[in-house]
């Protein structure tokens, strides 16, 4: 029997050598000796006997036996050889009573390359086998700036704590998010005492050792559970069409789903549940694959109604309007940021009249609030479109939208890169760079205060659009830029104080609107005199006009062509000044030159003939940003994580936040490494 078996192993192995020969792909098991010639590896960790999955173990230590297996680990020698007569031995003892004796492996960057057991590992991959014990000895690399590396050193810090060793990420922050999203068990100190090894992570000294304690944050009983969890859950994965996507891991893809469901659910799936669930959110992996890449629309498409349309009654009348909810997360009248969402269903309401209905939530302060309010909108009052007005709403929205995916869910958040919503923003850097031009004319001392609240995208392209304004008129101003987000601030009054007493600052970017129980001349740009703000112009988002626009693209029967032409690109709105979305309104009482200024380049800006992130840019570290003669491009604007080079003051570490800032600030933030020194004085 271990003859036909072998014989059927080496046509696996003959079909895998002939497709790599014609891909023009070395045929044979890498090699680690040659690997390590182009590495420099810094250190030898022992982890013991372990047991390793089968599928990380690719290659061999040494080339003396590369050339009897393919690549797939299947051999390809003639089954008369002292070879091929081995295998079959050892299959023919793994069918009988198993294979129990260890192999030796290197570990390197999480892939295992055999010292002793090849045909061990040839015939347990033969029979489909998942792991295999092994004595291991980790080499580990240098740490660099490479991403792979990085993820690796993300990876040792993870199987100290785990044991973990079956699952791959393919970005930065995946296996600490993993932890998170599983939970710590806090497990007792007595669990802590390990065999696994441990490797000093610096790139200057490694220290070697064989043996270390350290306190695991599973039980066992969570680890098992994980194990089930994930190995179903990779099965399920590869057997509906995942092992087709090539830029995504197994992993990748568990993550992306336990991020939208919890990990209690998974460990009660069963395995159709299980392929259900992969089926349910498939687009959020093809996103995924192709590098979470979002398709930025920043001018609204024309509403054009198709031929049938103008042929059939109204799609939404009097008699059957148009049901649409705004979601808020509290009372619009507490924020300036939801009031202004407030305006804009007023707004609505007005234009179209009794063809819609306009329905304001205002009872989602948690996400689970958020999903059973959408829940019941859509059940029981048949809502067809609803808008959440927060980032912290975007978990929510996502989660009801793969749900009721007849529904259209629209979260207003920036570079959202998910399938089954799609998101607004407004391009407000346009009309802060107006405003610092202002502030860089108004300004008798050059130096401008800048309030900000959260770090995250979008907000940071608003602090630098401002500087880029100042100092294109004033090129010797600075921009002080304080966070009402971050801890022991000592509040709003200690943050003017510190701008007007400490900085000396005359002139304030402050909240760009106001709300009417909160009476207070300080929004806006507006120059301080005597303590006493002076109002200069005021930023303004116009939410009506966009809603409007996006509604009028359902009511006309154009939602579908207004959408990404690739099944795996998200959709981002993100309309400015030309579109009406955003303005600034300007104080009567400024010079009438320098009003004429400000309405000259405005008008430019709004007839897209003046760019304000072009043209030399330069951040506070002296890297170019932006060559003299270039625009920068909409993905580098949205993913600003850097400040220009006349901004005083830093992007926040998570650590320096306040406990409510750091939620959204995961979500959507640019986070800083909390070690990360970004300031400039």
């Amino acid at each position: 029997m271990s003859i036909s078996e072998y014989e059927k192993a080496k046509k696996l192995g003959d079909k895998a050598f002939r497709a790599d020969i014609s891909k023009g792909v070395h045929p044979y098991l890498p090699v680690l000796d040659d690997i390590l010639t182009k590495e420099d590896i810094v250190g030898e960790v022992n982890l013991g006997l372990v047991n390793i999955p089968l599928d990380r173990v690719v290659g061999t230590s040494t080339a003396s036996r590369t050339n009897t297996f393919a690549r797939n680990f299947m051999p390809v020698m003639d089954i008369n050889t002292e070879f091929g007569l081995k295998w079959s031995s050892l299959c023919d003892a793994h069918l009988k009573e198993g294979i129990h004796d260890p192999i030796k492996v290197y570990e390197f960057m999480n892939y295992y390359y055999v010292v002793e057991g090849n045909k061990r590992v040839s015939v347990l991959k033969y029979f489909k086998a998942d792991s295999i014990s092994a004595f291991v000895t980790r080499k580990v690399p240098k740490l660099s700036d490479r991403k792979d590396i990085k993820i690796y050193y993300e990876f040792m810090d993870f199987y100290k704590k785990t044991g973990v060793n079956y699952i791959w990420f393919s970005n930065e922050g995946s296996f600490a998010k993993l932890i998170s999203l599983v939970g710590e068990d806090n497990a007792p100190e007595d669990m802590s005492v390990s065999s696994f090894g441990s490797v000093a992570e610096t790139a200057g000294e490694v220290k070697v050792v064989t043996r270390t304690e350290f306190g695991k944050v599973w039980s066992e009983d969570k680890t098992r559970e994980f194990k089930a969890s994930y190995y179903r859950f990779e099965k399920a994965f590869n057997e509906t069409n995942g092992g087709k996507l090539t830029h995504i891991t197994p992993g990748d893809a568990y993550l992306g789903l336990l991020e939208l469901t919890s990990f209690d659910k998974l460990c009660d799936f069963s395995y159709d549940d299980t392929v259900k669930a992969i089926k349910s959110v498939w687009q959020e992996f093809l996103v995924m694959e192709e590098h979470y890449k979002v398709e930025v629309s920043l001018n609204p498409p024309e509403a054009k109604r198709s031929l049938i349309s103008h042929i059939l009654p109204a799609s939404y009348s009097a008699s059957r309007p148009l049901k649409i909810a705004f979601l808020y997360d509290r009372e619009p009248a507490q924020s300036d940021w939801l009031y202004a969402h407030e305006l804009g269903r007023n707004h609505i309401k007005e234009v179209f009249g009794d063809r819609i209905v306009a329905l304001k939530i205002t009872t989602a302060s948690t996400e689970t609030e958020a999903i059973e309010a959408m829940s019941e909108l859509i059940e029981k009052q048949g809502v067809e479109v609803i808008f959440t007005t927060t980032t912290r709403l975007l978990d929510a929205s996502l989660k009801t939208a793969i749900k009721y995916k007849n529904v259209k869910i629209l979260n207003c958040s920036l570079n959202t890169s998910h399938r089954y919503i799609r998101n607004y923003y407004a391009r407000l850097y346009e009309v802060k760079f107006l405003s610092g031009m202002l502030a860089g004319i108004m300004t008798e001392t050059g130096k401008i205060g800048y309030i900000a609240d959260y770090p995250i995208f979008g907000n940071v392209a608003n602090i630098n659009a401002f500087a880029l304004g100042a100092s294109m008129v004033n090129p010797s101003s600075k921009v002080y830029l304080k966070w009402t987000t971050i801890k022991n601030s000592g509040g709003i009054s200690e943050i003017y104080r510190s701008l007007e007493e400490d900085e000396g600052v005359d002139i304030i970017s402050d909240q760009d609107m106001i709300t009417p129980n909160r009476a207070s001349r300080r929004f806006g740009l507006y120059k301080v005199k005597d303590g006493e703000p002076r109002n200069m112009a005021m930023p303004v988002y116009n939410w009506g006009v966009l809603y409007e626009r996006l509604i009028d693209l359902i009511i006309n029967d154009s939602w579908a062509s207004a959408d990404s032409e690739k099944e795996s690109t998200p959709i981002n709105y993100w309309w400015g000044l030309s579109s009406g979305v955003v303005d600034l309104i300007l104080s009567e009482k400024l010079p009438m030159q320098v009003e004429r200024v400000v309405s000259t380049l405005k008008g430019l800006m709004t007839r897209n003939r003046f760019v304000a992130f072009s043209g030399g840019i330069v951040s506070q570290d002296g890297t170019e940003r932006c060559k003299p003669d270039e625009e920068m491009n909409v993905d580098d604007i949205i993913m600003m994580d850097w400040l220009c080079e006349n901004v005083i003051g830093k992007i926040p570490s998570k650590d320096e936040l306040r406990e409510r800032a750091r939620p959204i600030v995961e979500m959507k933030g640019v986070i800083k490494e909390d070690n990360e020194d970004t300031s400039v004085s």
